[in-house]
């Protein structure tokens, strides 16, 4: 009878888990310190003309998008065969109407690649993916609700239907606003929520298993019920759950973990984005919010880098290691399976975070002796695209990692 009861037990704890529960596993094992890796640069695309900004990444094929004002403007989406050791650009697309390009994101089916254009007339432009190495224009979306320029995009679905999620940042008598545009097809995109959000800004937006998270830089991270949770929510109307003001405010980006090595689903990652000039400096740490109680989150842990700051990351979920862009800093690789809360005395900071650098969490670092300025991290296979504001495309060996 007891291991009927406990299988009984197991299985509703899962299907707890399935749709966004207040309670997560705790994986109690105690975390080895590990020594840190230095991960080769294993190719060097060189772009000098604009400043290189956000980077995607499919099998072989590598998007990256410019920024601002260079030698030229930030309106070039360019295209990066990665089948070799040095990416290769094989094309580059001008976005007519853009001074700078946000986030560029590839579907999770791959048929899709998504652009954020900025600053006036801002947009998302969808691009058909059948060949990846000429990507078709599909569809352009604006409206008088994205024309301060689309800071970032991310792609999610709900059920059966699919979403851009648009960060679109105040400006004249506009507010920030999060903006829902349906792209089930892709040709027709449809505008289905504006709302207003964020003291000053939006940055970013993580979607996933229905709930949504908002990055709201001084009003903090903000989870909402798109569709997973109890609340009844739906991306036509959002219904939030909670929200959490990290130390230090200036929310930028976040990553929902998900291990599948325990099941838990316990951390949510948030960057920081704290004052910087380009190519030289930078701030901001990164946050790990425990979200056991999704309507009490807790901040638990941090990791910072004296003299840098973490930009937009990425994570290999199955290897347990979160990569982030720190800007004049590099990469880093965190080892981010297990308690993260849990540390020892000397490494818990005066406020009871435990500081992940001290924990021994750092697992590998790249760029680190170069003059680079690093803005994203995208992974396919074992390979690490960074892409360099200064110079374009790096790519990394992390199979050191990978495992």
């Amino acid at each position: 009878m007891k291991s009927i009861f406990r299988a009984a037990l197991a299985f509703v704890w899962l299907a707890l888990l399935s749709v966004g529960c207040d309670r997560d596993p705790v994986d109690s094992d105690p975390f080895e310190p590990r020594d840190s890796v230095t991960l080769a640069v294993v190719g060097h695309g060189i772009i000098d003309g604009r400043f290189t900004a956000e980077v995607a990444a499919e099998g072989p094929w590598v998007y990256t998008t410019t920024w601002s004002f260079r030698t030229a403007p930030g309106n070039a989406l360019f295209v990066w065969d990665g089948s070799g050791t040095t990416p290769i650009l094989r094309d580059s697309v001008i976005l007519d109407f853009a001074t700078t390009l946000g986030d560029v994101q590839i579907s999770d089916d791959g048929g899709l690649l998504v652009v954020a254009t900025e600053r006036n007339n801002g947009s998302i432009v969808i691009f058909d993916r059948s060949d990846p190495a000429a990507p078709v224009q599909l569809a352009r979306h604006t409206s008088v609700n994205t024309v301060n320029g689309v800071h970032t995009v991310k792609l999610g679905r709900v059920d059966t239907r699919h979403f851009a999620f648009l960060s679109v940042n105040a400006g004249g008598l506009m507010s920030s606003q999060l903006v829902i545009v349906e792209i089930t097809d892709p040709s027709n995109p449809v505008e289905i929520l504006v709302r207003p959000m964020g003291l000053p800004f939006i940055h970013d937006t993580f979607v996933r298993d229905g709930l949504l998270f908002t990055a709201l830089w001084d009003t903090g991270m903000t989870i909402w019920d798109i569709g997973g949770g109890s609340r009844g929510g739906t991306p036509e109307n959002p219904v939030q759950i909670s929200t959490i003001l990290t130390k230090n405010g200036n929310v930028h980006n976040i990553w929902w973990f998900h291990d599948p090595s325990s099941g838990s689903k316990r951390y949510v990652f948030v960057g920081e984005e704290g004052p910087g000039i380009t190519g030289s400096g930078s701030s901001g740490d990164i946050h790990v919010v425990d979200i056991s109680d999704i309507t009490n989150p807790r901040e638990v842990a941090f990791y910072t880098l004296a003299g840098a700051g973490t930009h937009n990351f990425v994570m290999d979920e199955d290897a347990g290691i979160l990569y982030a862009a720190y800007y004049n800093g590099g990469v880093r690789a965190l080892d981010v399976r297990g308690d993260l809360g849990t540390c020892s005395d000397a490494a818990r900071a005066g406020d009871g975070r435990c500081d992940l650098g001290l924990a021994g969490r750092v697992a590998g670092v790249a760029l680190s002796d170069q003059t680079v300025s690093i803005w994203g991290v995208a992974l396919s296979g074992n390979t690490l695209y960074a892409s360099d504001m200064l110079s374009g495309l790096f790519g990394l060996n992390v199979a050191a990692l990978a495992q």
